[in-house]
């Protein structure tokens, strides 16, 4: 090939695939198949497999055996860590009369796999044990602003058990807050008006939650550090040193169990005190008060507490030119019971890839750098087959590790991608190049169509509708890349599908082979195109000239960050003004309406100067310098040498972690992205400074912004580094 000059990256990138790649994903594509990744749902899914399960580990050894047979070199990685099996839950209301909570999903003849033994019960991992009653009050969702009502009604929670309904926040958070306040247990049920017959027609008729479905799930505050948690930031192998559960800094305190709507209809009924705000009603048939009151209840938990085997398989092929870059492919083979779902749709579309991967290398394919093809262990609890494996080898993985994939169940839908903004130019390209199963356009014009048909305004659909590129969300929290990117800095994606897959077998028993092939994806078509747009990916990745990083999209996207920043401060000091202003002057009312009864506002510290010209400062120089570096790129020579060069380049997301990590929580040393700490799941983008504006703690938002410009400037220098060391 004729060397190529002065052409932008993205250009380059999309001849190199029109002249090498696509062969071979024509090859690749011919040999993925929607039956086979039906069938591989329906046999992993089989049998509950949480972890440490029989189940569990026969998964495991199903997995290894397939990845053996396609011709990967493939082995067991095996973590001891820490894990609760539930021994005792008691839920039942004491006054104003007595209930006893069923805790109980029914199997359904309609459903083949829900009526199995060993099923995993309802419950929520890493809840403290505990034996409690008090009385009984309704926190909404249970989230900041919902006690900053309760605290307006005058409602406190202090020695009282809260009942909080699931969404809008990652369920962890919950707890979490309410121990915060005091409260000395936590109940989280499932309100028809998220996932139930509010939504549609409830299982097995229809997609939805029926009154007996249970969403488990972990609550432990990963946002602290995930993983195992007496091996914090190292891996958990047999000989590790290990905290004393109760020096465990994620581990809460209080008591925590999920419920149905048919479990707590009869809570909530009887609960007296004000009638809830509007925002705080869901769609049971009752009249939603927030108590406390007559309603008092007892909540009891007790888990057995034991160290079990998380059993990863890694399965590799070497790579020809380049061994010691490593592209790394994730999903997790644990779940709360069966998991059709979730992780095994994600699982069935990684093993067709190893299988079509396996047949090209059978047929002379050779990868120029390395794949390594993970199915971990314990994510459900944890994250903890991912994070320990990470921890274990983490000063190999940022020698290595090119890029984590990661995906995590999948359905009918619409593309969705998030990660390192480095790649975004590269996700933009794949997206254009896969077709969309339902309509035979790209997934990235369905995407787009969608957007722009959703839009709120007029100016967010005229936006939608010019834009050109695919942009890539940030990760928070909730799946296995957080340790390669929050804690390694390893560039990292997380790739589904989704959006027409509605449903509330989330985490219960009815996420299942039945309930999947009707609802969640079809067919399995959606599948085969999760398996297309990972599979070039992978692909594009393993035997690119030059690694197709391009930092201008990370500037733009951290420029607007900054732009949020100023505005969140901006707006902060406009509303703190204004409601100060009100309270000077005694300008504001006592409601006839109890329920809608608030105390005298107390005046709020006003918002000082926010000094943001250090990021200001940064994001110039950083712009120069990734105009500098595509500048650098556009001319290297098709076909030529680059392995220095790219290893600089994957390594450059190291240059944005700090060795202190955040505030309160040193795991994550991500500088831009991380799990809010009561967000959970959800992200915060250039947390250190985001949260603590928040957090109204004004001397530390200019600390962070201080170490925030630092690794911008870091990472500056390091790609100046790299266009003056090819001169």
């Amino acid at each position: 090939m004729k060397p190529l000059l002065l052409l932008s990256t993205t250009l380059i990138l999309a001849t190199l695939t029109a002249s090498a790649q696509n062969p071979n994903e024509s090859k690749f594509d011919a040999l993925l198949s929607a039956q086979n990744i039906g069938a591989t749902i329906k046999e992993l899914s089989a049998k509950p497999h949480y972890v440490s399960s029989v189940g569990s580990k026969e998964v495991a050894e199903s997995i290894l055996k397939k990845f053996k047979s396609y011709g990967w070199d493939a082995q067991l990685e095996t973590y001891t860590v820490l894990f609760p099996y539930p021994k005792t839950r008691l839920l039942e209301m004491t006054s104003p009369e007595k209930y006893t909570a069923l805790l109980k999903e029914p199997g359904l003849k309609e459903d083949g796999t829900s009526s199995q033994p060993d099923q995993l019960p309802s419950y929520n991992a890493w809840s403290a044990d505990g034996d409690v009653s008090g009385e009984l009050v309704f926190v909404n969702f249970g989230l900041p602003e919902d006690y900053e009502m309760l605290e307006s009604l005058g409602i406190e929670v202090k020695g009282k058990i809260v009942i909080a309904r699931y969404g809008r926040s990652w369920r962890g958070v919950k707890p979490k807050i309410a121990q915060e306040h005091g409260a000395i247990g936590c109940i989280i049920y499932s309100d028809p008006k998220e996932d139930g017959f509010y939504q549609g027609d409830v299982y097995p008729k229809g997609a939805f939650k029926n009154e007996y479905g249970v969403q488990r799930g972990s609550v432990m505050d990963m946002v602290i550090y995930p993983g195992d948690p007496l091996t914090p930031g190292i891996g958990a192998i047999g000989n590790a040193k290990r905290l004393d559960r109760k020096d465990a800094t994620n581990l809460l305190k209080i008591p925590v169990l999920p419920i149905s709507y048919h479990d707590a209809q009869p809570l909530l009924a009887k609960l007296g005190g004000p009638v809830a705000p509007e925002g705080w009603r869901g769609a049971l048939p009752i009249t939603y008060h927030i108590g406390p009151g007559a309603a008092k209840v007892r909540l009891k938990m007790e888990s057995d507490w034991r160290m079990v085997p998380a059993y990863n398989v890694i399965a590799k092929i070497k790579g020809s030119q380049y061994p010691d870059q490593w592209i790394i492919r994730g999903n997790h083979h644990d779940a709360w019971v069966n998991g059709a779902n979730d992780p095994i749709s994600g699982i069935a579309s990684m093993m067709e890839e190893a299988k079509a991967i396996g047949e090209m290398v059978k047929n002379g394919y050779q990868p120029k750098r390395t794949l390594v093809f993970a199915a971990w262990d314990g994510e459900e609890p944890s994250l903890m087959g991912s994070t320990e494996w990470v921890e274990d080898h983490k000063e190999e993985l940022k020698q290595k590790a090119v890029v984590y994939i990661n995906t995590d169940g999948s359905g009918r839908g619409f593309l969705g991608a998030g990660g390192s903004h480095g790649l975004e130019s590269f996700m933009d390209a794949i997206a254009k190049d896969v077709k969309d199963p339902q309509t035979n356009v790209s997934v990235y014009e369905r995407l787009k169509a969608r957007q722009v048909a959703t839009a709120g305004s007029d100016k967010a659909k005229k936006d939608n509708m010019a834009r050109k590129n695919m942009t890539i969300g940030a990760l928070g929290s909730g799946s296995d890349y957080s340790a390669f990117l929050q804690h390694a800095g390893i560039p990292s994606l997380n790739i589904g599908f989704g959006g027409e897959d509605e449903g509330g077998s989330y985490h219960s028993i009815y996420d299942s082979y039945d309930h999947y092939s009707r609802f969640g994806d079809p067919g399995f078509k959606y599948g085969v195109a999760l398996a297309q747009t990972i599979g070039r990916t992978v692909l594009r990745m393993a035997d690119a000239d030059v690694l197709p990083f391009e930092f201008k999209n990370l500037h733009k996207t951290v420029s607007n960050y900054v732009t949020e920043l100023q505005t969140l401060t901006d707006q902060m000091r406009e509303s703190t003004t204004i409601q100060n202003e009100a309270i000077k002057g005694n300008n504001f009312k006592l409601a006839a309406d109890p329920s809608e009864y608030f105390k005298e506002p107390v005046a709020k510290e006003e918002v000082p100067f926010i000094n943001f010209s250090p990021l200001q400062n940064a994001l110039r120089s950083l712009e120069l310098s990734t105009a500098r570096l595509s500048e650098k790129v556009a001319k290297i020579p098709a076909g030529s040498d680059q392995s220095a060069l790219n290893k600089k380049l994957f390594q450059a997301e190291q240059t944005l972690l700090t060795t202190t990590g955040l505030p309160r929580r040193g795991w994550y040393k991500h500088t831009l992205y991380a799990p809010g700490f009561y967000t959970g799941y959800g992200v915060k983008t250039i947390p250190g400074v985001r949260e603590a504006i928040e957090q109204r703690n004004w001397n530390e938002a200019q600390e962070q912004i201080e170490i925030v410009a630092g690794a911008l400037t870091k990472l500056s220098a390091y790609l100046d580094g790299m266009v003056a060391g090819g001169r």
